[in-house]
């Protein structure tokens, strides 16, 4: 349930164009939804501002379509992480209007629901190529959120000249999500040239002594940068939804 579907509710009542009993059951059938394999949390988006997202990893297609519909059939915009073209086939079949990313491996739909909530641009940077589909799936997750958003990619620290020659892009900046693998070195970087919230994204780019991200999200979490903080590896979705909730812009008590 979105807040604008609680207010139009609300003021049924008040106007008595509904019951009592009327506003309870139609509460009652937004809040969860039991399916035979999952418990889709329609309140979510009134708690949190965003509807449920679909984890697509360990799930079947069948599964992921019948999740994605009953969330948009609830008229909410659709977010599913981590799918692959098999989970996409199956939730087209019933979601025409359903687009894929294959590069950040995301499903959307109802994007015409997205509401622009976002107070200024969400900044991804990428250390290297390499790193580009965890930033790909932040940029998507903040997009979906409603918030402008910019990409700057391969400026790691192997060439310094090429993140300090793009200081303005990171000055105009509302919250800087920074995406790199090896040593993770460019989210301390970032962090001592900006005045705003950086997020580091380690990713599990690199060689044998990279331990698959262990050694990024270590120099990550290390970083002497002050306003540095940290998500878990190759967690591009994490900093999208963070990033958002920092950059949101709050409703007014009249709505």
């Amino acid at each position: 349930m979105t807040r604008a579907q609680l207010l139009s509710i609300l003021n049924r009542f008040k106007s008595g164009a509904i019951s009592a009993d009327r506003v309870i059951e139609q509460f009652s059938s937004t809040v969860s939804e039991s399916l035979e394999f999952a418990t889709v949390d329609h309140h979510r988006e009134l708690r949190q501002g965003f509807p449920e997202v679909i984890l697509c990893e360990g799930k079947t297609p069948v599964q992921v379509a019948a999740i994605a519909g009953r969330i948009v059939s609830h008229g909410s915009v659709l977010l599913a992480t981590r799918a692959t073209r098999l989970h996409f086939a199956a939730v087209r079949k019933s979601i025409r209007s359903a687009r894929y990313n294959p590069v950040a491996r995301t499903i959307t739909a109802n994007e015409k629901r997205i509401e622009a909530r976002g107070r200024g641009t969400i900044l991804v940077v990428t250390a290297g190529t390499s790193d580009i589909p965890v930033a790909e799936e932040a940029l998507v997750t903040a997009s979906v959120m409603g918030n402008r958003t910019d990409r700057l990619f391969d400026v790691g620290v192997a060439g310094i000249h090429r993140i300090l020659s793009q200081s303005r892009k990171l000055r105009d900046a509302s919250v800087i999500i920074v995406v790199a693998g090896m040593e993770g070195a460019l989210a301390s970087v970032v962090g001592g040239l900006v005045d705003v919230p950086v997020i580091a994204v380690p990713t599990s780019i690199g060689y044998g002594a990279n331990f698959k991200g262990i050694s990024a999200l270590l120099g990550m979490l290390n970083s002497c940068a002050s306003g540095v903080t940290v998500v878990n590896i190759d967690n591009g979705f994490g900093a999208g939804f963070a990033a958002s909730l920092i950059n949101r812009k709050k409703n007014t008590p009249d709505g």
